[in-house]
């Protein structure tokens, strides 16, 4: 068990109002993890140590205080902790206390274990009452995150693309989560009744519907947030925000996304709903659905070089991918009145001398508070005095 002792008050710096932070967390048996607590300012917090120390494992952890599976995209039961040469897993938990612009919460979060049996259900308790879902935590907290599995975003498939957008529409639209899991079951749900062979019409008509209703609501949703974030890097590029992270065009290609710039919303859904019952024999014989907002994606352009991103170099996409995250952090803060929790694994060892300096000063400046992990201290040297360091080694956290 670690708590981190108390510090001394940091040296004032020049930010914009803070953001939302965690100012106290807590795991137990979080997968290296039997218990540990710390202690927190409304600061950033900086994680240093050895690979597989377990730094990730932190920022994971404080990810579960937003909607969706983790920045690791894990199954309940893969985080809970496993003794070694034991055969049973302990469920995990997940709490915290945040401040926001909005005052103090409290959050509860964890693996759910019934009569001693773990389920895949996650429980969620928001100030001591049990909420719907985990969904109901993007009313309290926007986060976004960028880790080393994302530095092929650009080079990966399609459905990567889509995630990365829907978790960036989540800070705008916290209803956008519900939208894309009663989209999935939908359409699942289809495709398993197409591969059946018998499926009722008025059944497929109804699922079609929802197909049509909730894929236009989540390709109109995540249009607004790609305009928005195109907006917001175009006016950074401009010479008087002059920033080292170059500017990104962003862009959703996609048949639905581009009906919804030629039509209203309603008559999507219409041409949508006539596609699907058109297709159902095509769609019975390959398989998923041939139309719908599972078939868009995100194209992004180095704005300067006029270059598809996926054809940049691998420092050139790291920044890129940088350049949205900020840009996404400034809306959100602009929206909700304070910034986001940043989680940032293993960023700065890929980013020169000027651009560390640049991102650091972009987290002051936001009042953000980012956790950022990395093995060498130095590489951090430029947020000395502005926020609190960590060791981590064997699973023990030690204040700096």
């Amino acid at each position: 068990m670690t708590s981190a002792a108390p510090v001394m008050p940091l040296p004032a710096v020049a930010t914009a109002e803070r953001g939302a932070a965690v100012v106290r967390l807590s795991l137990t048996d979080f997968r290296c993890y039997g218990r540990v607590r710390l202690d927190l300012e409304a600061t950033p917090v900086v994680l240093t140590g050895p690979n597989g120390a377990g730094k990730t494992n932190l920022l994971e952890a404080v990810s579960f205080l937003s909607p969706g599976r983790g920045l690791r995209r894990a199954k309940l039961g893969e985080v809970d902790r496993r003794e070694r040469g034991a055969d049973d897993a302990r469920p995990w938990a997940v709490a915290a206390v945040l401040e926001t612009g909005r005052g103090t919460v409290s959050i509860g979060t964890g693996h759910e274990a019934a009569d001693g049996k773990s389920t895949e259900r996650r429980v969620v308790r928001i100030d001591g009452h049990t909420a719907r879902g985990h969904k109901d935590l993007a009313q309290h907290l926007a986060m976004v995150w960028l880790t080393p599995d994302m530095d092929r975003l650009f080079m990966d498939g399609s459905s990567s693309r889509r995630r990365f957008v829907d978790r960036l529409v989540y800070g705008f639209q916290p209803a956008h989560a519900g939208e894309v899991a009663a989209y999935d079951t939908v359409l699942r749900e289809r495709s398993r009744l197409l591969g059946e062979g018998n499926a009722d019409a008025a059944w497929l008509d109804a699922l079609e519907d929802g197909i049509a209703r909730h894929g236009v609501a989540i390709a109109a949703a995540r249009a607004e947030t790609v305009r928005r974030l195109d907006r917001a890097c175009a006016d950074r590029a401009h010479p008087e925000q002059g920033s080292p992270f170059p500017a990104a065009r962003l862009v959703l290609t996609g048949e639905i996304d581009t009906w919804l710039t030629e039509m209203p919303a309603v008559a999507v859904e219409d041409r949508v709903r006539d596609t699907l019952r058109a297709a159902r024999s095509h769609d019975a014989a390959q398989g998923g659905a041939a139309c719908g907002a599972h078939r868009s994606d995100l194209q992004v352009t180095y704005a300067a070089k006029d270059r598809p991103a996926r054809d940049c170099s691998t420092g050139e996409q790291k920044a890129l991918l940088l350049s949205i995250l900020l840009a996404m952090a400034r809306e959100l803060h602009a929206e909700r009145g304070d910034a986001p929790l940043l989680l940032l694994d293993e960023v700065v060892a890929h980013l020169d001398g000027a651009r560390r300096a640049a991102l650091f000063d972009e987290i002051s400046h936001l009042g953000a508070q980012a956790w950022l992990t990395g093995t060498d201290d130095e590489l951090f040297a430029g947020l000395r005095g502005r926020a609190r360091f960590f060791r981590v080694l064997d699973a023990t956290v030690m204040p700096r």
